[in-house]
């Protein structure tokens, strides 16, 4: 891997993305805006209005760390499912890059670069949203943005490793539908995961979104733990898996 050479391939994503930005306007902007207004003022009006808090929090306070890394998630996978298989086999960009000095290893951690440097762009625009509408507690909510980048590429390094191995595209849909989506509602994103039967919280903890939104609402609310050490590990790992699999799995496929 050559990482100036590596940097191309953001290069050229980036300016895809400048010509298309206006597209992503409303997903980048006005997503936060609808999501936190429904769930964290509309919901959360109700929930509040009940005695107690969730977590010593105001149901926004709660739901808007979770909002953040979930929407982060949804849009890492999104990334790095059809965008790839497309890049091999419908668009064969990947095959153009591979034919330049560039190594297929290079095309993925492009790849994953770019995802960051768009979820950075997505999660600042939720924070800073968040911030008029009061979802943020403390001003270390700015520490939710490395852990929301770090959870995202802890999907997208190990699904776009698994989407260049694919013929089509028939498997996306059941793992957004089985896969992602069941995180989105089950990893603590609306409701802490102690509310979950005894037997489902092992799972949620497998979860990497459930350490991601521990990490985002531990620095929205300025208020660290010690296992967050743990959060940041397991996240770490993840990734660190995925760009070992990429590595075998964007070979196997462009240096054919």
């Amino acid at each position: 891997m050559d990482l100036p050479l590596a940097t191309r391939v953001v290069e050229r994503d980036l300016r895809v993305f400048a010509k298309l930005w206006h597209a992503f306007a409303f997903s980048t902007f006005g997503m936060p805006v609808l999501f936190l207004a429904a769930m964290g003022l509309g919901l959360g009006g109700l929930v509040d209005d009940r005695p107690g808090e969730v977590q010593g929090l105001s149901y926004l306070h709660f739901v808007t760390p979770g909002l953040l890394v979930a929407a982060a998630m949804q849009q890492a996978a999104g990334e790095s499912l059809w965008p790839v298989l497309g890049g091999v086999k419908w668009d064969h960009r990947y095959d153009a890059m591979v034919a330049s000095p560039l190594s297929p290893f290079d095309v993925y951690i492009g790849l994953q670069t770019f995802v960051a440097v768009r979820i950075t762009i997505s999660a600042a625009a939720f924070l800073m949203v968040a911030a008029v509408l009061g979802g943020l507690v403390s001003p270390w909510a700015v520490l939710a943005l490395p852990a929301t980048v770090l959870c995202a590429l802890a999907f997208a390094a190990p699904l776009s490793a698994y989407a260049i191995t694919r013929q089509n595209d028939v498997p996306f849909a059941m793992i957004m539908r089985l896969g992602v989506m069941p995180l989105f509602l089950f990893s603590g994103t609306f409701f802490p995961i102690s509310n979950l039967p005894a037997w489902s919280r092992p799972l949620a903890w497998l979860s990497p979104l459930w350490h991601g939104v521990e990490l985002a609402r531990h620095a929205t609310t300025a208020d660290p733990h010690a296992l967050d050490v743990v959060h940041v590990i397991v996240l770490v790992a993840v990734v660190a898996a995925g760009a070992w699999a990429g590595r075998w799995t964007f070979r196997r496929r462009l240096a054919q």
